[in-house]
């Protein structure tokens, strides 16, 4: 029983609260529970743990990385270059300092003087700066070196190969003998060296090869032609005239007398066996054969050139002299002038040659002498009348094919 008078208390100050949960917490908290435990962990993930990052991507980060290194190479490579070249630039051990450093191999009718001219300038130079091409182009402008090549070889060597030219024939070329290849480059004769080639005339120094090179296959076809079965009759021509390509003209080299045959332009082989078979049986019929035209199938001319006009002009001392020293034949050093059909005249030839004469026989010219009297009057006579009667037998220098064995 309550006091009247005295303090009153309270129910909570009589019973104080403890500071557990209350049933009804834990209850809750239970069922929170085992809903986490039923639900299943595949529906949804675990929740992830940030992670601090840098503020550019990996990627990038390992190609700025190689990017550098690359720039760090770079960089002391060109160094490194830049060095070497000052070195080599500078350094006297790139020098070439005499021509004992210069080794030149292929030469046979190049001289090492001519090779020299065009080399001997970059003796003092480094050899780094030696213009290789520009050495090359100017050691193929020698007329007999057809290609060359320069190298050079560190420290200070330069090696050069020379390839020469192969000729194959002989040229007349106005009072001069050249020697000329397959392509019509024509070449100096050399010093100490024979050749057994035929000349060939219709070569001019200032044509261009474009001109040269058609005649040179001409030449070829001829000597490939009168070669083919063994026959071997291209060593017995002194000359080979390609002057006018549809007649070809070649001179036998013959020790009863040189012969100018025309073998047209084809059929070399065919119309040149013609001229062998029947020479003898001509030499018979005429007094002189100088000249056959075999063009025609079914007709034969004897001594048609009577009327030639002058081919090529007269060949100096020296120059025969050195053409004969060379293998030059006798019977291609001759000069040719025109004759007259009603005369007879005696054609001049170069120095150490002998005289040829030209006969026509369609009709026997009168032939003239002159001698001066003590007063210097000139008197003229003519041939007897038996040596007259004797030429108007001859027969004429057409002969048909049919006809030529009675």
């Amino acid at each position: 029983m309550a006091r009247k008078n005295g303090p009153t208390i309270s129910q909570e100050e009589l019973y104080p609260q403890s500071d557990e949960p209350t049933r009804q917490d834990l209850d809750d908290a239970r069922l929170l529970d085992l809903d986490a435990e039923q639900e299943s962990p595949f529906l949804r993930g675990q929740k992830r743990v940030s992670v601090r990052r840098g503020s550019l991507p990996k990627k990038t980060v390992t190609r700025l990385t190689w990017t550098l290194i690359v720039l760090v190479v770079m960089f002391l490579g060109s160094v490194s270059v830049a060095a070497v070249y000052h070195y080599g630039e500078r350094s006297w051990r790139f020098r070439v300092d005499s021509s004992d450093h210069i080794e030149i191999t292929g030469l046979e009718n190049v001289t090492r003087s001519q090779v020299m001219e065009v080399i001997g300038g970059d003796i003092g130079r480094n050899i780094f700066f030696v213009p290789m091409a520009q050495r090359k182009k100017q050691l193929e402008q020698i007329p007999w070196v057809e290609s060359a090549s320069v190298m050079r070889f560190v420290p200070n060597r330069l090696k050069i190969e020379i390839h020469e030219r192969t000729p194959v024939a002989f040229a007349r070329v106005g009072s001069r003998i050249l020697l000329v290849d397959g392509v019509g480059t024509l070449m100096e004769l050399p010093n100490k060296k024979k050749y057994s080639f035929p000349v060939i005339l219709g070569i001019n120094s200032g044509e261009p090869l474009s001109t040269r090179i058609p005649r040179m296959r001409i030449y070829q076809s001829v000597l490939s032609q009168l070669d083919s079965g063994g026959a071997h009759y291209s060593q017995d021509l002194s000359e080979v005239d390609l002057s006018d390509p549809d007649d070809v003209k070649v001179l036998t080299n013959n020790p009863e007398g040189e012969v100018l045959i025309h073998l047209g332009s084809s059929n070399y082989l065919d119309r040149y066996k013609v001229y062998v078979g029947h020479v003898r049986e001509w030499r018979q019929q005429f007094d002189k054969v100088e000249s056959v035209d075999l063009r025609y199938d079914r007709q034969i001319i004897v001594n048609p050139d009577l009327n030639g006009a002058i081919k090529q002009s007269p060949l100096s001392r020296s120059a025969a002299k050195a053409a004969m020293a060379a293998g030059v034949k006798p019977a291609a050093l001759t000069t040719r002038l025109t004759t007259s059909p009603t005369a007879l005249v005696p054609r001049p030839v170069a120095a150490l040659e002998k005289k040829r004469t030209v006969r026509s026989w369609h009709r026997k010219p009168s032939r003239k002498k002159t001698w001066v009297s003590k007063t210097g009057a000139s008197k003229k006579y003519s041939r007897s009348a038996t040596q007259a009667a004797k030429a108007a037998k001859k027969p004429s220098p057409s002969i048909a094919k049919e006809q030529e064995h009675p």
